[in-house]
């Protein structure tokens, strides 16, 4: 309740962006053919990039890249054309009873609805398939605790977003079937986010809305970009300031080759140093959110209520896809994770409930009227 009433307040009071002064420009020197994508880091401090149809592991020191996961029995290349993907954590809860094993990596096959797990010698292995969506568009782990830490995958159905939590089993359970349009780069809010600590957060790049989803299923609007929106335009990837983030670190985000589109893109890995972005006033906890066209950047800033600031652009033609990642040079220690919630998609088994009933009653109405009708037609028969 107390949540409930907090969320609202926030979605009462939204802001629309303070004009930047001089918004930082994002650097395009990091060439990768085919990026879509980038990770958080692994504990050896490298990321996980995304070419579509390869891996790469990047050395931030000196910008190496190294390929992953090539050989025989490796990553078998996207099936379809954003394979997100997300780095399981060092420190994860024990959804499903089990634990998730650090640096893996999950990439979603948006066509065949699958979810693989690619682990640390580089063989993948298929480890889960969700039901119930067209395709599937966002991953991410819950690294707050509330899901319990459980991977958390978004998909298209019947125009809403299908959000469903996979345990480290591979057990899929659907949070909700009808959270509001979004895909691209989804993440979980840290405890300090206003209202939306420890809620799945996203962006729908239609409506240019930020949104999060909770636990239990509902949604909330958390604030407006205030920058252009539409398909191949809007809002697309998200990503939270980590500790220790302001004082040394680097921001990252695809900028994917796409011919013909009016973004065509550079096919670079865009970056943005912590210093540029602290001095635009971005500070640790703070949610980044970049649009498709352009990779336009805005800070939001959650308490009481939410602020947005507008505070970097990559060049015109940027095409931006998946993730915004913050990598801080020296962590801070996380603190504890939330309790889990004891409500976890009771939304979606709401929704099914009420599906079940009404077309029970839908059954129901059509057999009293092929009743009547038959009975009528008795009745007529006889006269």
């Amino acid at each position: 309740m107390l949540r409930a009433a907090a969320a609202a307040l926030a979605a009462s009071q939204l802001l629309a962006p303070a004009a930047a002064v001089a918004p930082a420009a994002w650097s395009t020197d990091l060439h990768v053919t085919g990026v879509v994508d980038v990770s958080t880091a692994r504990t050896d401090g490298r990321l996980v990039v995304s070419g579509g149809s390869r891996l790469w592991l990047l050395d931030r020191r000196t910008g190496d890249l190294a390929p992953f996961a090539a050989d025989t029995g490796g990553y078998p290349g996207g099936a379809g054309d954003e394979p997100y993907l997300a780095v399981a954590p060092g420190r994860t809860a024990a959804g499903g009873g089990c634990a998730f094993t650090p640096d893996d990596v999950y990439v979603i096959q948006q066509g065949p609805r699958d979810v693989l797990r690619i682990d640390r010698s580089g063989l993948a292995h298929r480890f889960a398939h969700v039901d119930g969506v067209d395709s599937l568009g966002g991953i991410a782990f819950d690294t707050a605790g509330r899901f319990g830490g459980r991977l958390l995958v978004i998909g298209p159905h019947l125009g809403a977003t299908v959000v469903a939590a996979i345990d480290c089993r591979g057990g899929v359970e659907h949070i909700t079937d009808r959270a509001p349009v979004m895909e691209g780069g989804i993440a979980v809010a840290p405890p300090g986010f206003g209202a939306f600590g420890g809620d799945l957060v996203g962006a729908d790049e239609l409506s240019g809305q930020i949104l999060a989803v909770r636990p239990d299923g509902s949604t909330a609007p958390v604030a407006r970009s205030g920058l252009p929106a539409g398909g191949d335009v809007g809002v697309e990837g998200v990503g939270f300031v980590p500790a220790g983030f302001t004082a040394g670190g680097v921001a990252y985000f695809a900028d994917r080759s796409t011919p013909g589109n009016p973004h065509p893109g550079t096919n670079t890995l865009l970056r943005l140093d912590a210093g540029t972005l602290a001095a635009a006033g971005v500070r640790d906890g703070d949610l980044l959110a970049a649009t498709e066209g352009g990779a336009r950047t805005i800070d939001v800033r959650c308490a009481a209520s939410c602020s947005v600031t507008e505070v970097a652009a990559g060049p015109p033609a940027a095409h931006g896809e998946g993730h915004l990642v913050a990598v801080a040079d020296h962590p801070a220690a996380a603190g504890r994770p939330l309790p889990e919630a004891s409500d976890l998609g009771a939304a979606a088994r709401l929704q099914t409930l009420v599906l079940r009933l009404a077309i029970a009653a839908a059954v129901a109405a059509a057999v009293g009227v092929t009743a009547g009708a038959a009975a009528w037609l008795r009745r007529r028969r006889r006269t």
